[in-house]
């Protein structure tokens, strides 16, 4: 799926349940290892990443707060367990990625770790958000940790950092970490959500530095090593592609993809500077 057909489809998908774009996008998939401790346990186009340690694991992104049910079927089918999870982190606060958590966090008595802006945009469930406002609701959830640019987190010896990559949301977040596989370490990019689905870009009183933001974010996203690229969308490092691969018995791991990952980056960044140039030239009419 593009960014473009995301952007479209985004401010349609209000209801998990009802509307037939977000049924879509959570329909369930067979989880499964990525690479070294890192395994897929969420739905079809909304993704949840497990990174597991022998003291306990880490979960990335919860998907729909209807897709909870599935991450916890996942876990059980991978032979892990919902109650090992010991920590929660979040791409970014939008309903279609961070709607479980409140649930996940009750599941597990796992702490949540989350950037400042998005932390205060958990705890108010999505309601007031700049673009959305009131329209996309889901769970409120408090964050037990508070996180900066650059801060790690760790569970068992497994560290994460976060790179703020403000835009989508004023706190979406970017995760790296190393992992060790098959006697090589490589780089694992969690990108965060690039896109500005709708977004006014020039002059906009609720984000006034929207531009300056996804500027920097792009610098940012630029300047990571990426070896495994993943993001919380499937269509934005080929899911569904890649998994086929897999089950195919692939000679290299398909989601070992750098140039995947580049790419991604420069279409986002030409996409939304199409967007600005689009908006600067309506209003200079």
């Amino acid at each position: 799926m593009s960014l473009v057909l995301l952007a479209l489809l985004l401010p349609v998908a209000i209801d998990a349940q009802r509307d037939e774009t977000s049924r879509s996008w959570n329909r369930p998939v067979k989880p499964f290892r990525i690479i070294g401790n890192v395994y897929y346990v969420g739905a079809f186009e909304v993704s949840a990443f497990l990174i597991t340690t022998p003291q306990g694991h880490i979960l990335l992104d919860s998907g729909f707060a209807e897709t909870v049910p599935q991450i916890r079927d996942n876990l059980k089918r991978l032979g892990f367990k919902l109650e090992d999870v010991r920590l929660l982190i979040n791409s970014h606060a939008h309903y279609d990625h961070a709607g479980g958590l409140a649930e996940l966090k009750a599941l597990t008595g796992a702490r949540l770790a989350a950037s400042e802006a998005d932390a205060a945009q958990l705890a108010a469930g999505g309601r007031g958000d700049f673009q959305w406002g009131d329209t996309l609701p889901f769970p409120p959830v408090k964050a037990d940790r508070i996180l900066h640019d650059g801060d790690t987190v760790e569970v068992g010896g497994v560290w994460l950092v976060a790179h703020l990559t403000p835009g989508h949301t004023k706190g979406n977040t970017t995760w790296t970490m190393e992992v060790k596989d098959g006697g090589k370490t490589y780089n694992v990019v969690f990108i965060g959500s690039t896109s500005a689905p709708g977004y006014k870009l020039v002059n906009n009183p609720k984000y006034p530095k929207i531009v300056a933001d996804y500027q920097r974010s792009f610098r940012v996203l630029e300047s990571l090593p990426c070896d495994v690229f993943l993001g919380p969308h499937g269509s934005f490092f080929g899911l569904q592609e890649k998994m086929a691969k897999l089950e195919q018995g692939a000679a290299t791991n398909p989601f070992i993809d750098p140039q995947g990952y580049r790419q991604f980056v420069q279409d986002s960044k030409e996409s939304f500077y199409e967007q600005l140039k689009a908006q600067q030239a309506a209003l200079a009419k």
